[in-house]
């Protein structure tokens, strides 16, 4: 820290008591200063002879026939009214960052000018500052906090102004240029890891950071900071994303328990300004804060009330960036009163923005603004998918609350449905939680959310959980095993699709209207039912059946032809004890379909129906 001496005779002042301030000397006192709460016995010759102010409060005095003389309002009080009298006596003192300011102020206030006396205060002070003090990375920083309990003073003074231009000249020179000591603690450097910083004898020179002034200026109170970021900013030498990482350190050293969506500074007063400043501040370019930082100063501003505006904004920036979003970040905590846990719609409102996000790069006119068109080709497939992927993962946590209205979770499911992903996996497992989570839904409900996933795009390992899922409907089941019959028998058989698409397509949504009208169809309630594990079981047995038929159909080698007609007649044994509700049309349709075709076969759709009529109880169905 830098400091300066003045005078040269040793310090005389005295206390008595904590309101009295005295020069030990054999001459008598014949001035008294008040300065708020604390009086000095001093003599008028020193001080008058440098302070132009004090001589006209003393003219003043004389008329009245009194030495009291009453400054309750000098910047500093009086602690810098002490230095400016050591001063005038020629006493030693010492000037350094944080006195300096206030000394300033005082003398501006006496009136200690050049004019007066050569080599007064001001003149001193002045130097100091110049050379010294604004030269100083640090110590610009610490006469910048002493400004504002200085206001006006210090900002008439431009001692503020000075101190902003300083401070920021130095943020935005070069790194490499770098030669002062700072404070860096998040990322340390290799000689701080115990790192070598020779090589072969040379040593090398360490790479200062880009960001190396950023945790410096957390010492700084809010509104100071604001000044101190936006003199940057105007300097346009520092990226947007050093300015991120900046506002990121602040807000966590300002605003404890941020980092995990808390509020725990008493002063709620104090924290809603200090968010809503650091909202101000966030710069317009992509990607200079991250979107969890993003999220936590939204939820921030939710929890403390803040202004509907700079919500807005960060809802759009978050809008730009929401597939690096994680679903940790998106489990937002919904306001009070709410029946459920977390802010879906809130959710909702940030996919919007996703989708109606505008063109890179901002137009302050307003006129300009009411033409611009929403434009949805800035997204790009990729970050769709991620979006995708995001959102189903959001639905799979939220889904866990019982009390989350199905309304909700289609809404938001709806908004990315038409995005391209993978598979459906992460979709079919959020229906899943929900049933799990919400058995009392009604059949048509059930329909309803499982309409949001498309079973032709469930992996492997998701088609056989869904084969073997009680709680999805039975339309879903057979969908899912119609596919992956498909997706096994293209597999073997190359490009060609089988025949075995027309023997199931009816049971599906947009199937044969004909077939449905059959006099053994399942009727609607039976499809959207729950199936049961043995429905499950016989789904799968009848697939089976149907897929070695066609093999038999089709087959060029005459023995495998006879050992799968073979497989045929067992496996038709074994689906005579079937439900009747589930095969009765998957028979019959297959059946007619190959019976000009093929005579492998022993028996006709009708004697096989009416065997399992005789021999099969209807299934249970569960709701």
């Amino acid at each position: 820290m830098k400091f300066m001496k003045l005078g040269s005779k040793p310090d005389q002042f005295q206390t008595d008591g904590d309101n009295i301030r005295y020069v030990a000397t054999e001459l008598a006192t014949d001035m008294v200063i008040t300065v708020g709460e604390v009086k000095f016995y001093l003599h008028k010759f020193p001080l008058l002879s440098k302070s132009s102010r004090l001589q006209k409060l003393a003219a003043n005095s004389n008329e009245e026939n009194s030495d009291d003389i009453n400054i309750d309002d000098i910047p500093g009080g009086p602690a810098a009214f002490e230095i400016c009298a050591k001063f005038c006596y020629g006493m030693i003192v010492t000037l350094n960052a944080y006195n300096v300011v206030a000394a300033r102020c005082a003398a501006q206030y006496l009136e200690m000018h050049e004019t007066v006396e050569k080599g007064n205060l001001i003149y001193k002070i002045d130097v100091f500052l110049t050379s010294s003090i604004f030269r100083s990375w640090k110590d610009s920083i610490i006469v910048l906090q002493t400004t504002k309990s200085l206001n006006p003073w210090s900002e008439d003074l431009k001692i503020v102004s000075h101190c902003l231009d300083s401070i920021a000249s130095k943020a935005s020179i070069d790194a490499s240029k770098v030669e002062w000591s700072y404070t860096y603690n998040r990322k340390k450097l290799p000689s701080e890891n115990g790192n070598d910083t020779h090589w072969n004898g040379v040593r090398k020179q360490q790479l200062v950071p880009k960001d190396w002034w950023v945790e410096d200026l957390c010492e700084l109170q809010i509104d100071m900071y604001k000044k101190v970021i936006t003199t940057i900013r105007s300097k346009g030498r520092v990226s947007a994303d050093v300015i991120g990482e900046a506002l990121r350190a602040y807000i966590l050293r300002r605003l404890p328990g941020f980092s995990k969506g808390l509020i725990q500074e008493a002063d709620l007063v104090k924290c809603h300004y200090l968010v809503d400043t650091i909202t101000w501040l966030v710069p317009r370019e992509k990607n200079s804060v991250s979107c969890s930082f993003l999220l936590r100063l939204l939820q921030a501003s939710i929890i403390l009330e803040c202004g509907e505006n700079g919500r807005m904004e960060l809802m759009k920036k978050i809008g730009q960036q929401l597939e690096e979003a994680t679903v940790a970040d998106l489990l937002i905590q919904a306001p009070s009163g709410e029946t459920t846990p977390y802010n879906v719609e809130l959710v909702r409102d940030l996919v919007e923005q996703f989708l109606i996000q505008e063109p890179d790069g901002h137009n302050d006119c307003p006129a300009d603004n009411e033409f611009r068109e929403i434009s949805h080709g800035e997204v790009s497939d990729a970050s769709r998918v991620k979006v995708a992927r995001l959102v189903d993962g959001y639905l799979a946590e939220a889904a866990r609350d019982c009390s989350l209205p199905l309304s909700k979770f289609v809404e938001l499911a709806q908004m990315v449905s038409g995005f391209p992903r993978p598979t459906h996996d992460g979709i079919y497992r959020a229906i899943d939680v929900y049933l799990k989570e919400h058995p009392e839904i009604t059949k048509s409900e059930r329909k309803r959310i499982c309409r949001l996933m498309d079973c032709r795009k469930l992996s492997v390992d998701a088609s056989a959980h869904a084969v073997q899922n009680e709680r999805l409907p039975l339309r879903v089941v057979v969908q899912v095993l119609f596919f992956e019959q498909v997706r096994s028998t293209t597999s073997s058989a190359g490009d060609s699709t089988p025949e075995l698409a027309g023997s199931i397509k009816a049971l599906l949504p947009g199937g044969s209207h004909a077939s449905s009208r059959s006099a053994t169809t399942n009727t609607e309630d039976d499809w959207d039912a729950v199936p049961t594990a043995e429905d499950l079981k016989a789904l799968k047995g009848g697939l089976a059946n149907i897929r070695l038929k066609e093999e038999t159909e089709h087959g060029n080698d005459s023995n495998l032809a006879k050992i799968n007609s073979e497989k045929v007649a067992m496996t038709k044994v074994k689906g005579l004890i079937m439900s009747k509700k589930i095969f009765s049309k998957l028979w019959s349709n297959k059946e007619r379909h190959s019976e000009n075709s093929s005579s492998d076969t022993s028996e006709s759709p009708a004697s096989s129906t009416a065997e399992e009529t005789k021999s099969t109880p209807s299934r249970s169905r569960r709701h």
